[in-house]
């Protein structure tokens, strides 16, 4: 059954290390701010649940997805290669292709670092339009902004430069949103941060667009 926001969900596929969350944080930001609802594996804490079962039933819940493969390096600790973004890629590609009608309009954007990186390791995607965001925030935020815009048509969505701005003074007022919503600033979990991002967006849009 399809869910009500279907065609304003957005599957976000990424890494969720320390290392990878400014870009994570301005990727929902973006989503958010373009009037998309951000989804991603981390909203999901049903323990009897299988990951990847929690993982089918997200992305089965929207049309758009984001999937960033720029982490397929060997992993210094383990020294083996993590695949869980490409394979979650490969789901939503997969749903895409043998699901029912409403899946068959899903749309997604493939990131990765460095163009053309991707065909050393992921060659069977070669056709597809793989952008690059260079591990700079605002070149994310930007390259987010300009894909969901193609893909959805949307008219009402704000330029890259101007997200990007948005972006910046909520990081700044980030703070006393928090305590306004009691929350903990140190350690807020995914739905948390989309919580502060909606309150932000509803008490500033009208002042700032």
């Amino acid at each position: 059954m399809k869910s009500a926001h279907y065609t304003d969900n957005v599957f976000i596929n990424c890494p969720f290390d320390s290392a990878y969350k400014p870009l994570f944080d301005a990727m929902v930001f973006a989503v958010q701010d373009c009037g998309f609802i951000a989804r991603c594996a981390l909203e999901e804490e049903d323990a009897s649940q299988v990951r990847i079962d929690k993982i089918y039933s997200v992305i089965a819940d929207c049309r758009y997805g984001i999937h960033d493969i720029s982490r397929t390096e060997l992993d210094e600790t383990s020294g083996f290669p993590r695949f869980n973004m490409p394979l979650e890629l490969g789901v939503f590609l997969g749903a895409k292709k043998f699901g029912i009608e409403e899946q068959k309009r899903k749309k997604c954007l493939i990131l990765d670092k460095e163009p053309y990186r991707y065909q050393q390791f992921i060659s069977d995607i070669a056709g597809q339009d793989i952008q690059a965001h260079h591990n700079e925030v605002e070149a994310t935020i930007k390259v987010v902004r300009n894909w969901l815009r193609i893909a959805s048509g949307r008219q009402t969505i704000p330029g890259g430069n101007i997200i990007w701005e948005r972006y910046q003074i909520f990081l700044r007022d980030l703070p006393q949103t928090v305590v306004e919503l009691r929350l903990d600033a140190d350690d807020l979990i995914f739905n948390d941060y989309a919580s502060v991002i909606a309150r932000w967006l509803e008490r500033n849009i009208r002042v700032t667009y």
